[in-house]
């Protein structure tokens, strides 16, 4: 594990980066660019057979881990060569790259204002493709204000809590990689005839990938409702009752977490529910979650960048 304060430099830079210019255009972005090699990819993949398809998913998957590892190191020694302010400005542009907060309130807020002038016909529409993979089509509003609030949730996690953690433990090489992961099974982890065993193994990868950040994420969103002014105890509570009641061993966490310190009832019908017997969600709750999602940043910023001061001191006692 490498750790030092440079690290907190970079962290907060990257957030500054996020917060004041946003996105990188998309021919610089690296995750644009794992997309574009990711579908490339499935292009050629095995037609409905499963052992081929669950090698050819694995190598994928493989193939780009290792590319993306090499790129990340690659990309630190770079940077390591310029002067200290532009290498920390360099490597907190790359690293900015992997997560994205502004981009994340901003779905929130679409949506809710598209619930609020009840144009329900945009917020099913802003829903379907800023924040889920699911039919839209039939949600009514406080489906559509729980879709979203379950989404800033787990975005929480894998778009920002997950790319911080494994540039704290592991640098850039860490932190894209596990992007990659994450993109890889966003593209081709479904269920569905074309994809059930292509996407196999970047589905469990991702599973394991995101088994500490995900935990993580329920901590600090816990933790963040005492700054929001939201039910930090009621938090917890439906924290622990709730989290397995998902098919994915991870998102349950950040979810349930949401739903108890907003008091709401988040359910995906035919499903799960989570915080059964609280009231269901309005659009004023997606304000509340993605006010907890920027309290939940600032605390696990705030905890990484930490820990790579302590780790530095320890290693120069």
């Amino acid at each position: 594990m490498t750790l030092n304060a440079g690290k907190a430099q970079v962290i907060f830079l990257a957030l500054l980066i996020d917060l004041l210019v946003g996105e990188l255009p998309t021919r610089f972005h690296p995750v644009a660019w794992m997309g574009g090699f990711i579908a490339r990819a499935e292009r050629h993949a095995p037609r409905y057979t499963r052992l081929p398809s669950f090698v050819y998913g694995a190598l994928i998957t493989a193939g780009g881990a290792g590319a993306t590892l090499g790129l990340g190191s690659l990309a630190r020694r770079v940077t390591a060569r310029l002067p200290r302010p532009l290498s920390r400005l360099a490597e907190a542009t790359v690293l900015k790259s992997t997560f994205s907060v502004t981009k994340l309130g901003g779905a929130g807020a679409e949506v809710q204002s598209a619930l609020e002038t009840d144009d329900l016909a945009r917020a099913r529409r802003l829903v379907r493709w800023h924040l889920v993979s699911r039919d839209t089509s039939n949600l009514d509003t406080s489906q559509l204000a729980a879709a979203t609030i379950e989404s800033v949730a787990e975005n929480t996690s894998d778009g920002i809590v997950a790319p911080l953690f494994y540039y704290t433990v592991g640098g850039l090489p860490a932190a894209l990689a596990y992007r990659f992961l994450n993109t890889v099974d966003s593209m081709l982890g479904y269920r569905d005839a074309r994809r059930e065993w292509l996407g196999k193994v970047p589905a469990r990868l991702d599973d394991v990938a995101n088994w500490v950040p995900a935990r993580l994420t329920a901590v600090f969103l816990c933790l963040a409702a005492v700054l929001t002014g939201d039910d930090a105890e009621n938090a917890r509570r439906v924290w622990l009752r709730d989290a397995d009641k998902t098919a994915s061993p991870n998102a349950g966490h950040p979810m349930s977490a949401a739903a108890g310190a907003l008091g709401v009832s988040l359910e995906k019908v035919g499903r799960y529910r989570l915080g059964s017997g609280q009231r269901p969600p309005n659009s004023g709750d997606i304000r509340r979650s993605v006010r907890l999602m920027y309290g939940a940043t600032a605390l696990a910023m705030g905890l990484f960048a930490l820990a790579t001061v302590v780790g530095t001191l320890r290693r120069r006692s």
